[in-house]
């Protein structure tokens, strides 16, 4: 019988090789050897596991073992992954809608997409998953963890979640849904054209000129500056980020990537022409901003177009090629890093903020506020009830209701706050009127 494994064994190994004098392979007895010890696992396996396992639950499982050990990016798609992977990179998927890596055996949520279950149900960036309804992630692939997660529309799936901060992990029950990604969402805050992108699928780039051309459409001349949101962005496609970038940028390196070999240096460059006409601009990132919002965050602060505020980004500074094994299915491998302009590697440090602004929540406080109206015998003021230089019988500047300043701060400080400096911005540059 053993004679019999070791024949097996040694016939994989030769199958894997090909042949001993491919001149691939024929400098390397190590790599025999290592071939050979492989094949005698594999028959190992396949004769006294516990349960019957296939060839191809083996291989696989080789295959992904072998490249899951080199970074947490690089992974073996099956056949069905691959076509799943082909579909949310145009924009529509089913599954939960959150992005996801292998830290230490566990799930961990780079980000939530916006107006999916996952980001109804209240998951975070940095929430870990260590349980599927009730079965323990340890063990599984990212692609397996994955498989688990996605289903049939309308289908329920309990994770239970561990997340820092909180002692206990606790239970999340998500409904799976057909996720649909609008890439790029927009709205005016007054005067001040706002543009979160959550993605950057293939048509993130289009969705931005077109929410730009509807600032200057609604607004005119009377648009004071951009602020582009990337929080919770987990990235995408490269050419997608390297777009955006162009578009606000009129000249300049945007990103290079570097591989092992010295003659793998690519370099993006931008064209003419600035989608926003030199608009002061603000970026905001945080911990989920993670690899092509890291591109885009990063060359528009190298080449000071934009103020970049909020918390460090995600540190993913890492290029995946995916490369197609016919009707195998894929090996997502990572090939190169990514470098801003000024030749910084994103790769475990991130983008830090030129501002650092943590999430808060802010609450009026009454000071119980006194002022120079509240005293006896106060002296009139002669202009009382005739307002002058666009001021309002209240003390209001009409601009700011024209602009129709939102109520923001109670909600989403990092914004106020990216507002707030637009605004002083656009004041200082505008001329001062003269009475």
């Amino acid at each position: 019988m053993q004679i019999m494994r070791l024949a097996a064994a040694a016939s994989l190994a030769a199958a894997l090789c090909v042949t001993a004098t491919n001149p691939l392979w024929a400098a390397s007895n190590e790599t025999y050897r290592q071939l050979n010890l492989f094949g005698e696992v594999f028959e190992r396996v396949r004769a006294d596991y516990v349960e019957e396992v296939t060839d191809s639950q083996i291989i696989e499982a080789a295959i992904n073992g072998m490249l899951s050990a080199l970074d947490p990016h690089s992974s073996y798609l099956n056949p069905e992954s691959f076509e799943e992977m082909s579909i949310q990179t145009k924009g529509e998927f089913g599954g939960l809608g959150i992005e996801v890596i292998m830290e230490n055996g566990l799930i961990k949520v780079v980000s939530p997409i916006d107006d999916t279950p996952a980001f109804r149900a209240g998951l975070q960036a940095g929430d870990f998953i260590t349980h599927l309804d009730g079965e323990p992630v340890l063990g599984l692939t990212l692609s397996d963890a994955v498989k688990r997660m996605r289903g049939p529309i309308n289908t329920d799936i309990t994770v239970t979640v561990l997340r820092v901060g909180v002692e206990t992990p606790f239970d999340v029950v998500l409904t799976r849904a057909a996720i649909q990604i609008q890439s790029v969402r927009a709205r005016t805050e007054g005067t001040i054209g706002y543009v979160r992108i959550t993605q950057f699928s293939e048509r993130t780039e289009t969705g931005v000129k077109e929410v730009i051309d509807r600032f200057r459409s609604e607004l005119g001349d009377r648009l004071e500056g951009v602020v582009l949101d990337l929080r919770n962005n987990p990235g995408g496609l490269l050419d997608q980020a390297v777009a955006v970038s162009d578009a606000f940028l009129d000249e300049g390196e945007i990103v290079s990537t570097r591989g092992r070999r010295p003659d793998s240096i690519q370099r993006y460059n931008a064209r003419p022409g600035d989608l926003a006409n030199g608009l002061p601009m603000v970026v905001i990132i945080n911990s989920g901003s993670a690899s092509a919002s890291e591109i885009v965050a990063g060359a528009l602060q190298d080449h000071h177009r934009a103020i970049v505020l909020g918390t460090r980004s995600f540190g993913k500074g890492s290029v995946q090629t995916i490369i197609p094994l016919g009707s195998s299915g894929a090996i997502r491998l990572t090939t190169a890093r990514y470098y801003t302009p000024a030749g910084r590697s994103i790769q475990a440090l991130g983008i830090d903020p030129d501002i650092r602004v943590e999430t808060a929540r802010i609450e009026v406080v009454d000071e119980g506020e006194r002022h120079e109206a509240d005293l006896r015998n106060v002296l009139t003021n002669p202009q009382n009830g005739e307002p002058e230089d666009g001021t309002t019988e209240d003390g209001a500047a009409s601009a700011d209701a024209e602009a129709g300043t939102p109520d923001v701060g109670l909600e989403d400080y990092q914004l106020a706050r990216a507002l707030d400096l637009l605004r002083g911005i656009a004041f200082y540059r505008a001329p001062l009127a003269v009475n």
